[in-house]
């Protein structure tokens, strides 16, 4: 397998056949591309499926089939849209309930492409009740496995996104459909998951970048723990997931009207003011080492070297006016991407710009604090430093990590639940924290846009203990 930026390409496949990967890794997910050479197979594409595209002609082939393994909850599919723009086939299962024009599979059916190109659909529920998986087969047998959010590196898809109601049934499915899949392939079967690689999706935290059926076999807890336990133990471990995945599934079953990415309205220093002074989302997308020098008064600090979309969707009002602030144009052309792949598709406003360009007045400057954990040490012992007492730690980071470790007497908000619980915070001055600072960068933001003295603890979580805080769980 060979890497080329954020694609893969496994072409070390027998019969000619070659996978390329086109890897969303904002939002932890994989889409594919399968191809004989002249006629390509796309699992699971992204919404902007220019890459899909540009991923087919790298292979040479056109694009003759695109399946979906299951309707997504946690971005808006391209697979429509592309189906439209190259005449392809558009397949998923036959149980989804869906308007548009579409081939129903059915478990155990088979798709064959071309001579050298067949994909076999597996009933797979466990990560929805229609789910399934596709077999790539070669000439001599099974060569890889499309598991989207079934069969996962070392984990599974989760089993709550149709309700809390079907979790344990759902997860039920899902060992049984892993088990499954591992008594009909060989160990040698390459497995192409779609979800797993930083997604909410995920039951658990996956491992690894590439994996196999028997591999899998070896160390995922569907096939070393019995059903019982799995289910316990997949069930304990699902903690919230991005509140937009709301809307995903539901768009993708009415089927997503095709990507519009252009540019959104240019606003002058006079516009950004009024909409930062009327309380709008105004986002800074630049790094948070830049955004803690200088950034406006009233923006919110999510840089585009995270997981920008991910955390804006879950923290704003769904509807709610976007604006996007850049250094440049292309940062604000890669964000409106990025948020477009999760239905955020009008941007209210845009500009490109230092702070100091796009400020009305110089009184719209602001900086942030910044400390490490060997800070927050050293001044919860009477440590000096030029900065406020840390009179409350504020800890955003998700439930099931607060559980397994935090400060003692931290205060914990997720930043999911920041934007509407900033009154909850005691009052004096906050020192805020999350696992690295990216969370933390836009909950400071959030919290001194409230008002609120703000300290960001700009380090990672796993500094803390060697740096001398104590932690508790």
């Amino acid at each position: 397998m060979t890497r080329t930026g954020t694609r893969d390409t496994d072409s070390a496949l027998p019969g000619g056949l070659a996978v390329e990967i086109v890897e969303t890794s904002s939002l932890g997910d994989r889409s594919y591309v399968a191809s004989d050479g002249e006629l390509a197979v796309v699992v699971d594409p992204q919404r902007d499926v220019d890459r899909v595209l540009a991923a087919a002609g790298r292979l040479g082939s056109r694009v003759a089939l695109v399946l979906e393994t299951h309707v997504h909850n946690d971005y808006v599919s391209g697979g429509l849209e592309l189906s439209r723009l190259t005449g392809a086939e558009y397949a998923l299962s036959a149980d989804d309930e869906v308007p548009f024009a579409h081939r129903g599979l059915s478990d155990g059916e088979v798709v064959e492409v071309s001579p050298r190109l067949r994909v076999r659909a597996v009933a797979t529920p466990g990560h929805t009740f229609h789910h399934l998986s596709y077999v790539l087969e070669g000439d001599e047998g099974p060569v890889g496995v499309f598991t989207g959010g079934s069969l996962l590196y070392g984990t599974t898809g989760r089993t709550d996104l149709l309700g809390d109601e079907h979790s344990e049934v759902l997860a039920r499915h899902q060992h049984a459909s892993a088990r499954r899949l591992g008594d009909e392939l060989p160990d040698g079967t390459r497995i192409w998951p779609t979800h797993g690689f930083g997604s909410f999706c995920s039951a658990g935290q996956a491992e690894g970048d590439s994996s196999t059926i028997g591999d899998q076999r070896r160390s995922n807890p569907a096939f070393t723990l019995a059903e019982h336990e799995f289910v316990e133990q997949t069930l304990a471990g699902l903690d919230a997931y991005p509140a937009y995945y709301a809307h995903m599934g539901v768009r993708n079953t009415a089927g997503p009207e095709p990507l519009d990415l252009r540019a959104p309205t240019r606003a002058d220093a006079d516009e950004l003011r009024h909409r930062l002074e009327s309380g709008e989302w105004v986002v800074d997308l630049r790094s948070r080492k830049a955004y803690v020098k200088s950034h406006l008064a009233g923006t919110v600090g999510l840089g585009l070297d995270g997981p920008m979309a991910t955390w804006l969707g879950w923290m704003i009002d769904w509807g709610a006016p976007v604006t996007l602030l850049g250094e440049t144009s292309d940062q604000v052309a890669q964000a409106q991407r990025e948020l477009a792949r999760i239905g955020i598709d009008r941007i209210a406003a845009s500009a490109a710009g230092t702070p100091e360009e796009l400020a009305a007045d110089a009184d719209q400057h602001r900086t942030l604090p910044v400390a490490t954990f060997a800070d927050l040490a050293a001044a919860r012992d009477g440590g000096a430093r030029d900065l406020p007492a840390p009179e409350v730690v504020l800890d955003v980071r998700t439930t099931n990590e607060f559980t397994a470790a935090h400060v003692p007497d931290a205060v914990h908000i997720p930043l999911y639940d920041i934007a509407r619980r900033v009154d909850e915070v005691p009052p004096g001055a906050v020192w805020v924290h999350c696992g690295s600072g990216y969370r933390a960068t836009a909950a400071a933001s959030v919290l001194a846009n409230a008002g609120r003295t703000v300290v960001l603890i700009d380090d990672k979580f796993d500094n803390a203990s060697d740096a001398g805080v104590p932690l508790e769980s």
